[in-house]
């Protein structure tokens, strides 16, 4: 518990409300003195609680993501295997 501390915060509520409700982002104290405006807060927040929210941003990243660990250790195993190779020629 924080007392005698005063905080700016940004709420923004959940999209999907079956398991939040809101976020709560704290405003770093040295932000308000920069000329950045409440609009761009709020921007920056739903942005934030967006990708956290895990939504997808495009084809290549969900790719990228579902690949398993057991195929990056058979990439990382095959150029090992290469560099192995290369050099014993």
């Amino acid at each position: 518990m924080v007392k005698g501390i005063s905080r700016r915060v940004v709420v923004v509520d959940s999209p999907d409300q079956r398991f939040f409700e809101q976020a709560i982002f704290f405003v770093r104290n040295d932000v308000a003195g920069q000329g950045v405006t409440a609009r761009d807060l709020v921007d920056e927040a739903r942005r934030i609680a967006r990708n956290y929210a895990g939504v997808p941003q495009s084809r290549f990243s969900r790719i990228w993501h579902a690949l398993s660990p057991l195929l990056w250790a058979i990439l990382g195993a095959s150029v090992v295997a290469l560099a192995w190779v290369y050099t014993l020629m």
